[in-house]
């Protein structure tokens, strides 16, 4: 496999830094116009689901499509945490008992278990409904029709027809409804729109929105959706892969539940080999979309590398 640059590493970290630095302001204690009061024990658990921890894949991926245009700033880095509020918020609802049932997350307790079912729950609405906030905000975006278009598309991303809607596809291939609660045996084009909505699509988001708020051509807004599949497949298989070869200490959070559960995944369709030299292909396909901005390009190149061979 081609690796990322060791380089990137460092430019990712500096960006999670700028990140969660805009994200802490977002969570402040002082109440917003329109805002009466931020409840302490509802705002420290949000505090809990979303700062200290995380690469900020998705905000970065914004962030690095929007610069591919000539565009970047605060501004920029405040719209990238819709999708990463959005991305938070699903991580607290999925650890809860109903759902994965995870007791870690990032190498800490999930909310529920820092807190109680009852406020993970609230603190994964008001993390939602806080993304729409900080999309719709003209301090996000000076044009209210782009403001419209990004909080349009992170909906259609997030909600029934993308990762909401791919959950449920995982849950009910799980077995959960059947009689016997036994699995489906899901066959590849169903994993792939499965993992695209459930994953990907919080993935292919932020590229598109990158390219909308830098007022890209149509067409590169699609090229950059384009590769953000791509990416989002990736992925989803070296998630897949590193549940069957990684350690819970290496990953914060309990590995070998997708065997466990009997899940339908590319992994365990097609084997563990088969799928590396499939995120071999996507990496070269990722490439290849980008190919025609030449090295401006090069970061989200990398991107697509690093989240191929990622270790944790």
């Amino acid at each position: 496999m081609i690796t990322a640059p060791p380089r990137f590493a460092a430019h990712l970290a500096r960006t999670a830094d700028q990140v969660e630095a805009m994200l802490a302001h977002l969570l402040d204690d002082a109440p917003q116009p329109g805002e009466a009061l931020r409840p302490p024990r509802l705002l420290a658990a949000m505090r809990h689901a979303v700062l200290g921890g995380g690469k900020r894949l998705r905000p970065f991926l914004m962030i690095e499509a929007a610069r591919l245009f000539g565009v970047e700033g605060d501004r920029v880095v405040r719209a990238s945490t819709a999708v990463e509020l959005v991305h938070c918020y699903s991580l607290v609802h999925d650890d809860l008992p109903q759902m994965d049932d995870d007791d870690l997350r990032r190498g800490r307790p999930t909310v529920h278990r820092a807190f109680d079912e009852a406020t993970a729950i609230l603190a994964g609405d008001a993390l939602l409904t806080l993304a729409f906030d900080v999309a719709a905000d003209p301090a996000t975006h000076a044009d209210p029709a782009v403001r419209a278009e990004l909080v349009l598309r992170l909906a259609r991303a997030s909600g029934l027809g993308g990762m909401v809607g791919g959950q449920m596809l995982d849950l009910a291939a799980e077995g959960r409804w059947t009689a016997d609660r036994r699995p489906a045996a899901l066959g590849d084009a169903e994993i792939r729109r499965l993992q695209a909505m459930k994953t990907g699509a919080l993935l292919r988001l932020p590229l598109e929105a990158g390219a909308l708020l830098a007022g890209a051509a149509t067409s590169d807004v699609a090229r950059l959706g384009r590769f953000g599949a791509v990416v989002g497949l990736a992925f989803q298989i070296a998630d897949d892969l590193l549940d069957v070869e990684a350690s819970a200490e290496a990953m914060g959070k309990a590995t070998g539940k997708d065997a466990a559960r009997g899940k339908g995944t590319l992994v365990a369709l097609h084997g563990v080999s088969a799928m590396k030299a499939e995120l071999d292909r996507l990496v070269a396909a990722a490439s290849a979309e980008l190919a025609v901005y030449g090295t401006r390009a090069e970061t989200l190149i990398a991107a697509a590398r690093f989240i191929a061979e990622r270790k944790s």
